[in-house]
């Protein structure tokens, strides 16, 4: 009797710390925590979707954006078509290629201009000549190959040429395809010799803002632009040694460079200064086409004999204006642009001959 009592004067006590043990329990667990009792404070995380990001890549195959000209493909000389009527299989007629003048023939329709239509603008003038001869004709047209859209690659690379933009194809994939840059020994090693401070990718007569030293040197794919139809890429050898004289000169272009090569000597080397030809700054253009370093030569003091000659570097170029002008930033595009064209023109003429039937730099 005496332990039944102790025993119910504890009952209450021993009830009471299970009740908080319980509550304490509840309260810090969050899956049976009060709905009505505040959150704690904690920092506020917005939830964004953020759009696809195109990052940059070895090949165009990742992007989800397509240039311009990729929005409207049109056909031209070269490409290669199937041609069949709609319930007529016997009419069907395999890789019919589209002929040099831009004009492809199918059935009764014939010397139909192919050239600068899309495949269902074709269909469709394919469509109105052979509703002639058929009764409400449907033409199906499969292209088969696409050979009209080309790029030139020449410079440093082991092969040269033009190539067919028959699939998406970046700077490096292009590279790839050409086999790759030339290489050449130096102190025992094999090293490339293309130079990448001049090379450059002209699309419709413009230099494109493209750094190929970052691309090859530094791996910055963000230089890795996708290639366009009549794209001219120029890789010039690292090893040569000369100067290119352009501008208000007799006759723009090369001169061999030696030790004692200096300004007014290739001036004088290509046929001397035109009768325009602002002689007072000469715009000597050294290093990357990107990031040149630039010097000026003062040519009637040198000529006057009151200052010496300016020494030149190997592939530095010398440019001469037909007007005044003061700063070197003023004139540094349009000498760069004379050495692209310069470099295209003698190029062009000389590895590429009749393959190329229009100006690439107007």
């Amino acid at each position: 009797p005496v332990i039944r009592k102790n025993l119910l004067q504890w009952m209450p006590a021993v009830a009471l710390l299970f009740a908080l043990g319980a509550f304490t329990a509840q309260a810090t667990d969050p899956a049976v925590a009060d709905p009505d009792a505040p959150e704690p404070a904690q920092p506020v995380v917005k939830s964004e979707t953020k759009p696809p990001e195109t990052k940059p890549s070895f090949s165009v195959l990742t992007s989800r954006r397509r240039a311009p000209w990729q929005e409207r493909f049109t056909l031209g000389p070269g490409d290669v078509l199937n041609f069949s009527l709609l319930g007529q299989k016997e009419l069907t007629r395999h890789f019919i290629s589209i002929g040099p003048d831009g004009r492809v023939n199918y059935l009764q329709a014939q010397d139909i201009m192919a050239a600068g239509l899309t495949v269902d603008e074709l269909r469709a003038k394919m469509d109105e000549a052979l509703a002639e001869y058929y009764r409400a004709p449907r033409t199906i047209i499969t292209p088969a190959a696409f050979n009209s859209k080309k790029y030139f690659l020449l410079g440093s690379v082991v092969q040269k040429g033009v190539f067919t933009l028959d699939r998406p194809t970046t700077i490096i994939e292009a590279i790839a395809r050409a086999r790759g840059l030339e290489t050449g020994l130096q102190d025992r090693n094999i090293v490339e010799i293309a130079d990448l401070q001049r090379t450059f990718l002209v699309r419709q007569g413009q230099r494109m803002s493209v750094d190929f030293e970052k691309l090859f040197l530094r791996g910055d794919l963000a230089q890795n632009v996708p290639l366009e139809p009549d794209d001219y890429l120029y890789f010039p050898p690292a090893d040569l040694k000369e100067v290119y004289v352009l501008g208000e000169v007799r006759t723009p272009g090369v001169v061999p460079h030696t030790p004692a090569t200096s300004t007014l000597g290739v001036i004088a080397a290509r046929g001397g200064f035109t009768d325009r030809a602002w002689k007072k700054k000469i715009l000597i253009v050294r290093g990357s086409l990107n990031q040149p370093e630039t010097f000026v030569v003062d040519g009637s003091a040198v000529l006057s004999a009151l200052t010496k000659d300016f020494r030149l570097e190997p592939r530095d170029i010398v440019y001469v204006h037909y007007r005044p002008w003061i700063r070197a930033e003023e004139l540094l595009d349009t000498a760069v642009s004379a050495f692209v064209q310069a470099a295209v023109i003698t190029w062009t003429g000389g590895h590429v001959g009749p393959l190329i039937r229009h100006p690439i730099i107007e």
